[in-house]
């Protein structure tokens, strides 16, 4: 067995042995925060003991396999997900059993925050230990890459610049479609010599980077290792075109490559739901007695509703009713047509304009939330109209549209807030929606609530 196989043995044994550890530690501290000793009672030893067996079926499934090469916050989210199936796991055996009477939902909370807490730190600690074991030339999975092309070098620079991957480069092989040669990396010569290389090597992984039309290459490759182990890795030419959450799925045993999906598709989507319905609920009961003082200031300042609806573009492009206090005189609108608010706009009363100056005018946007029309976080809805202008002058704009439009979002918390007068702008605000589609975790969307607390209320295009 080579080296490499008994560290990351290691590693994964780390894992498999503190998950439980961490579950057990957990509630041992939540039990020190609640009463006051780490001694948990008997009725508590019991459910810890059959929460822990129930935690090592669900986590055995995938958590463990090797994440070498992913980043730490899909491993995050993927145990995030399985650790609220255990605790959901645990509520539900609770209330069944009438446990519920018994024990403390304080301690509950917190073992469940301390517990998995404690199991992210655990990953985090292993990650920079397994970085800092890979820096030093062991752990590491060896390869080789056949082609030579700009996809290729990308692959090179890449592992180059992350040596926490442990992949290190033995060489290129070239073929009759390269079209450069790769830089840093040593030559080995032409492709028919790939499998002997690789199995005199031994040779952890092969890469291949060929254009997708060079299948006679491709399946030369394939024909040369059929007998060998080492894993194989296609790299499709895609890096010239703009792809919003590419994945590769398989769907009724053909392999199929996602080039456009939605980036909240099952857990994610589940996890989102559960955020925004969680802090959605939390916020309005603490924000209603504001509510109801800000709707009679509403109406003392001006006859009229409280609440304006307008129709917006939701998820997949579909109209939905949005929410806000009203904070301009009844007026009408050319149809089809609609007026971005301007500094001094007559339409604004004082009141008015001091909502929308703090976002408080976009409160009442909870209750959508709960209605399942909008999130939390999420790219900021636009009226129809404005859609319809900047649609065909900012490209890919429709795209924001793929998930649910959000009370706050990461172009809000950047400055790109209020007035869009101008397609530059709206271009930048479609650049900071994108890479949130891009890149949505539930760390993200936390941190982007947090930033809205200190920078995403009051905005100098906010009028």
């Amino acid at each position: 067995m080579r080296t490499t196989s008994n560290v990351t043995a290691a590693f994964n044994a780390v894992l498999r042995l503190g998950d439980p550890a961490m579950l057990i530690a957990g509630a041992a501290f939540a039990h020190w925060v609640r009463f006051g000793t780490p001694i948990l009672q008997v009725e508590y030893v019991r459910l810890v003991v059959l929460t822990t067996v129930f935690a090592l079926l669900v986590l055995s499934s995938k958590m463990y396999r090797s994440w070498r090469g992913r980043g730490l916050s899909a491993e995050v989210m993927h145990l995030g997900f399985r650790w609220s199936l255990v605790f959901i796991g645990v509520v539900l055996y609770a209330t069944a059993t009438q446990l519920t009477v018994e024990l403390s939902r304080l301690w509950l909370g917190t073992w469940f925050a301390a517990s998995l807490g404690g199991a992210v730190l655990l990953r985090f600690i292993i990650r920079g230990i397994a970085a800092w074991v890979r820096a030093r030339g062991m752990d590491l999975r060896t390869a080789v890459i056949v082609g030579g092309n700009p996809d290729a070098q990308r692959i090179v620079d890449t592992m180059r610049q992350n040596p926490w991957m442990g992949i290190k480069l033995r060489g290129w092989f070239s073929t009759s479609a390269d079209r450069c040669a790769l830089e840093t990396v040593k030559p080995m010569g032409r492709v028919d010599g790939l499998a002997e290389f690789v199995e005199k090597n031994h040779i952890d992984q092969v890469w291949i980077a060929l254009p997708m039309r060079e299948q006679g290459q491709i399946a030369n490759v394939l024909r040369q290792l059929d007998h060998s182990t080492t894993d194989i890795k296609f790299l499709p030419d895609l890096f010239g075109l703009e792809l919003l959450n590419h994945s590769v799925e398989s769907i009724a045993g053909l392999p199929i490559i996602n080039l456009r999906s939605s980036p909240l598709d099952g857990n994610a989507r589940l996890i989102k739901a559960i955020e925004d319905k969680i802090l959605a609920s939390i916020i309005l009961l603490l924000i209603s007695p504001l509510l109801a003082l800000i709707a009679i200031g509403i109406k003392l300042s001006d006859p009229g509703p409280v609440i304006f609806k307008q129709l917006r573009h939701g998820m997949g492009g579909k109209p939905i009713e949005v929410w806000k206090f009203r904070s301009m005189r009844m007026h009408k609108e050319e149809e089809g047509r609609i007026t971005q608010a301007t500094k001094g706009d007559p339409r604004i009363f004082p009141f008015g304009g001091f909502l929308r100056r703090t976002s408080l005018d976009e409160l009442p946007q909870f209750i959508n939330v709960l209605q399942g029309r909008m999130s939390i976080v999420g790219p900021r809805p636009h009226p129809l109209a404005l859609n319809e202008q900047f649609k065909t002058l900012v490209d890919r704009y429709m795209q924001r549209h793929r998930v649910k439009p959000g009370i706050t979002g990461w172009a809000q918390v950047n400055g790109f807030r209020g007035e869009t007068d101008t397609v530059e702008k709206m271009a930048q605000r479609v650049r900071y929606d994108l890479y949130y589609l891009q890149n949505w975790s539930l760390w993200l969307d936390l941190r982007i609530v947090f930033m809205t607390v200190f920078k995403g209320f009051v905005g100098q295009n906010a009028y």
